[in-house]
């Protein structure tokens, strides 16, 4: 770790020894890379033996310097890093992105099964642990005792109020005024902590490159490697909030957070998080609690609550049952204070000095791979709900743009699977949720028949059997397994499609491996998610491919955010109709005979526009 000037001539040396691949980590403030008051600390450098761990306030040229060298780097989780080296030091993503492996990616492709799940798991550490060295010291361990030891010293030069003030404040952002940042730079452990990670990942890489290349999984870690840069830029760009509708819409949550606490204490229910309370309030109102938890005390939980109050996943009418006002009450006072919590809170103390949301985008989530958006999670909103989503709008001049696919898993499943009365009817352009109800129940369905042949369809895609069907439609549970018998009926392919994967996995490696070469591993005891798995697996690779059509188009610079099977996007008002059939030209296409389909549409000035919210509600 360099002092002064005069030691980075050993820091050249070091670079000119001609290692084509080097080490690469960040030590920063925290995490909210577009805040204010965040910055970079150290920025380590290093092969399988040697890192030189530098300050950025110190030798912010050299550090610059090294990066932009004609090398490549491998890092753990490199978007963040990409990020912050944008951000802080001036080297940009697009100068970086194709330079830098990472050690992340290698480890999804070869297993994405978190520890947790029997696999080797996603963490630097417990990855270097199996392919590096079991023994490889843990410094975090170490750092998070001095940690406690400098906030234990803290908690003691302040009042208890001062404390529970700025806690308050603070909320999830523990590095201000304390966390791993208050340690000092030079402190011995904190450097060590530091330069260990970059030859740990270093080694690591070593390990898992020629893995990636015996398995045939080059072309994949290629696309994922460039994905992660395209989705970095748009993580980059953000999104623009209208903080006077969101704190407009905070007063709003607080009061019906208020009024629907208020009907549930008419009932008795003094605390809607008490489970007791809320139990016995119902078992008093004559409702029948069948399921309990471990402990034994009956189950009060958003699966139980939403059949009870008949709301389905949308928070729509099933029309199965009078809705149970004490459940809907605590349901909707939850998802109030859930939803200033989650999203309005996190708005107003993630956002930048620009008033920009910059929702961190996971290209690789999860064992299927499907994408997710946190800080905040975006991808946990209701479809049928405005009112967050309205918070996020165009820039001045601009109109937001959103193209989603049209049911892309059915289309992919009626694909690999040749459901060929699925494939007519998508051929036809008919609804193919009535379809199916009206092979099923004839011409006279009804509107539950047709919300049932939809909900048994996306258990196909998703999993689930007539259990979480039934709880999800309120249908009983004898008429859902009649649902399901008769919508294998009528597609008898997937039923096959499905018994075919699985027999592969039961007699070979316990694994599907999807078109694009994704190698998905299968738990023993439930190899019948391998249809839900190559479905989801493959709409997601569909939708990532999308993205970098997109890019490669010129388009880029308009996308915001990929969310579930959605693109959003803004672009200045004039051109954006033109902008937004474009997208949605280039997102459709033909997936092995089956026509995928997305039509872009310029939705307004706020995202919530296109579910429902004032299109010309924004902020200019």
């Amino acid at each position: 770790m360099p002092e002064r000037r005069a030691e980075l001539a050993g820091f050249d040396a070091f670079l000119a020894q001609g290692d084509k691949v080097l080490g690469l980590d960040t030590e920063t403030t925290g995490l909210g890379i577009y805040e204010a008051t965040f910055k970079t600390r150290l920025v380590q450098i290093g092969n399988e033996t040697e890192a030189w761990v530098l300050r950025a306030d110190l030798f912010h040229d050299a550090i610059v310097r090294a990066l932009r060298q004609n090398r490549y780097f491998v890092a753990h989780n490199a978007a963040y890093d990409l990020q912050v080296i944008d951000q802080t030091l001036g080297v940009k993503i697009e100068e970086l992105a194709d330079r830098v492996f990472d050690t992340r990616i290698f480890a999804h492709l070869l297993d994405p099964r978190m520890k947790s799940e029997g696999g080797a798991g996603l963490h630097l550490k417990e990855l270097c642990e199996i392919y590096v060295d079991d023994q490889a010291p843990d410094t975090q361990e170490g750092l998070s005792a001095i940690f406690s030891k400098l906030f234990s010293a803290w908690k003691k030069t302040v009042s208890l109020e001062e404390i529970e003030a700025f806690i308050r404040k603070a909320g999830k952002r523990p590095h201000i005024p304390f966390g791993f940042a208050t340690i000092p730079i030079d402190h011995e452990l904190y450097v060590r902590y530091a330069g260990l990670d970059v030859i740990l990942v270093t080694r690591l890489f070593r390990e898992l490159a020629p893995l990636i290349k015996d398995l045939g999984l080059n072309p994949l870690s290629k696309f994922e490697h460039h994905l992660q840069g395209l989705l970095a830029i748009m993580q980059r760009k953000g999104l623009k909030l209208d903080v006077a509708y969101i704190n407009e819409l905070r007063q709003d949550l607080i009061r019906e957070h208020e009024e629907f606490s208020l009907v549930a204490k008419r009932y008795g229910v003094d605390n809607i998080n008490s489970t007791t309370q809320v139990s016995e309030a119902l078992l008093g109102m004559g409702e029948e609690l069948t399921e309990r938890t471990d402990s034994g005390a009956y189950k009060v939980d958003k699966a139980v609550l939403s059949l009870l109050a008949d709301l389905d996943r949308e928070w729509e009418r099933i029309e199965a049952r009078e809705p149970n006002p004490l459940a809907d009450a605590v349901m909707r006072a939850k998802r109030a204070s859930k939803w200033q919590t989650s999203y309005v809170d996190a708005f107003l103390d993630l956002r930048d000095t620009n008033d920009r949301i910059h929702a961190s985008i996971g290209g690789l989530q999860a064992r299927t791979a499907r994408m997710s958006i946190s800080r905040p999670p975006l991808q946990q909103l209701p479809s049928g709900d405005h009112k967050i989503r309205r918070a996020i709008v165009g820039d001045v001049g601009e109109v937001m743009i959103s193209s989603d696919y049209d049911q892309i898993e059915l289309r992919v499943l009626a694909a690999l699977a040749d459901v060929k009365a699925m494939k007519h009817a998508i051929e036809t352009g008919v609804d193919l949720h009535g379809y199916t109800a009206e092979l099923v129940y004839g011409p006279d369905y009804t509107k539950f028949h047709r919300k049932l042949m939809k909900g048994t369809g996306f258990g196909k895609v998703y999993g689930g059997g007539a259990d979480t069907l039934a709880r999800q439609t309120g249908a009983p549970i004898e008429g859902v397994k009649h649902a399901i018998a008769e919508y294998d009926r009528v597609y008898p392919e997937i039923k096959r499609y499905s018994a075919r994967l699985q027999k592969r996995a039961e007699y070979g490696k316990k694994e599907v491996i999807t078109v694009s070469g994704r190698h998905l591993p299968l738990d023993r005891d439930r190899l019948y998610s391998a249809t839900n798995y190559v479905i989801q697996s493959t709409a997601r690779d569909v939708l990532a491919q999308a993205i970098v059509d997109l890019f490669d188009a010129g388009l880029g610079q308009y996308l915001l955010l990929p969310i579930h099977d959605e693109i959003l996007a803004s672009a200045p008002e004039k051109e954006a109709e033109e902008v937004a059939q474009e997208i949605g030209r280039i997102m459709s296409g033909n997936f092995y005979g089956v026509p995928l389909s997305s039509t872009g549409e310029v939705t307004g000035k706020n995202w919530g526009a296109a579910y429902g919210a004032d299109p010309m509600a924004g902020i200019w």
